[in-house]
């Protein structure tokens, strides 16, 4: 896989490629999550304020029974709420999950890329030392069959000068 930017930081430049546009898109979800969370811890803080208001006790049945039926639909907003809270924190675990395993994956690409470009040097280097061992071995044998050892060795007797079957 090619990836955008070089260098040692992995940035090509200021505010390009695919980490400004990561960047820009985690800035933009985390506004969305804050907003989120300050939604939902309102919406607790001003029905539990109302609950608290409305636990007053009073003489009228009428009242009462009113002051019931909103204590009811403020309760049932705070668990509302607090379930909304309760999925954020969810989503912000599998986030955290699965960021870490975006980077881990990020990791081992790069290891393996790392890893590649070492084979490649170390195959270039084997046959470059391949090469220079054939022309050592092609070298050495030239010497060898043209050594004067060699030849002494095929014939252990060569005939002497001084010692010709024809003397006149």
């Amino acid at each position: 896989m090619h990836r955008a930017g070089g260098g040692i930081g992995g940035s090509s430049g200021a505010g390009s490629g695919p980490t400004a546009a990561a960047a820009a898109a985690a800035a933009q979800k985390q506004k969305a999550l804050l907003e989120r969370v300050d939604t939902d811890i309102g919406n607790i803080v001003d029905s539990f304020s109302f609950l608290v208001n409305l636990a007053r006790v009073n003489d009228l049945p009428v009242r009462n029974s009113q002051d019931s039926f909103t204590m009811e639909m403020r309760a049932a907003r705070m668990v509302q709420a607090s379930e909304s809270l309760l999925k954020l924190v969810t989503e912000l675990k599998q986030t955290a999950i699965f960021s870490g395993l975006a980077s881990l994956n990020d990791h081992v690409e790069q290891r393996i890329e790392e890893l590649n470009k070492q084979t490649e040097k170390t195959d270039l280097m084997l046959g470059r030392i391949g090469e220079e061992a054939a022309a050592n071995l092609k070298e050495l044998e030239s010497h060898y069959y043209s050594s004067s050892l060699r030849t002494n060795l095929k014939n252990p007797n060569p005939p002497s000068p001084s010692s010709s079957p024809s003397q006149d």
